[in-house]
């Protein structure tokens, strides 16, 4: 087994992007190792600006082949807060179903991502692009050579996406008997037994609508009235 000061530290560099967004993409990445480094990039035929650098990381921790500490630099905010703020588990904790009943994008990524940090020790890191930082200046020029490299790949799984569409967008609920986002079960029209109106209070809702089975509650826009004075 391997022990503790035995495991590799190992630094990660990415930066990802598509032109337009969604668009062509490609990555960057560098993995630097006592001293000594490796850089890698790859294009894209359609894709998005989120998913090449979600990519990037995923790449870069599939090359590491043994167990290893890991710091991850990237420029994205939404890779690294999904990850250091905890976005990412709280989505796999709620099968990837967000608040408003809509699927969570790059699933698909956000899986893989989630995968290799539980095989390595990884922090995240955010790094300010564009600002002379010396690897992620390097990890824009790979991306960039992706984009407008004669080899793109397809984005299997953004394609799925484009197929599927409709599921990743927030669907209204607007009457009694449709079907909850989150549970799929026929939402039933509540009435609040005690409606307070506070001070400065411009409107309330008559009623609202309820999923018997998760208690999710969907306050619509037909049941708003404005407060008389």
């Amino acid at each position: 087994m391997q022990k503790w000061e035995e495991i590799p530290n190992i630094e990660l560099f990415s930066d990802g992007g598509a032109e337009p967004n969604p668009g062509k993409g490609g990555f960057g990445v560098i993995l630097s190792y006592k001293g000594r480094t490796k850089e890698f990039s790859q294009g894209y035929e359609l894709t998005t600006n989120n998913r090449m650098e979600l990519m990037a990381v995923i790449f870069g921790l599939e090359k590491i082949k043994t167990k290893a500490k890991v710091t991850v630099y990237s420029d994205s905010k939404y890779v690294v807060d999904g990850i250091v703020k905890g976005w990412a588990v709280n989505w796999e904790r709620n099968n990837w179903i967000r608040k408003k009943g809509n699927l969570v994008l790059n699933r698909d990524l956000w899986e893989r991502l989630l995968d290799f940090i539980d095989k390595h020790e990884v922090t995240f890191k955010w790094v300010k692009g564009h600002d002379g930082h010396i690897e992620n200046e390097q990890c824009d020029v790979l991306a960039n050579q992706g984009i407008n490299s004669e080899h793109k790949i397809e984005d299997e799984g953004y394609l799925e996406y484009l197929e599927n569409i409709e599921y990743y967008q927030e669907q209204k609920i607007v009457k009694e008997g449709d079907l909850c986002r989150k549970c799929n079960t026929s939402v039933i029209k509540k009435t609040p037994k005690n409606k307070k109106i506070k001070q400065n209070q411009t409107y309330y809702y008559e009623y609202y609508l309820l999923c018997p089975t998760c208690k999710t509650m969907y306050m619509v826009e037909e049941a708003k009235r404005e407060v008389t004075k």
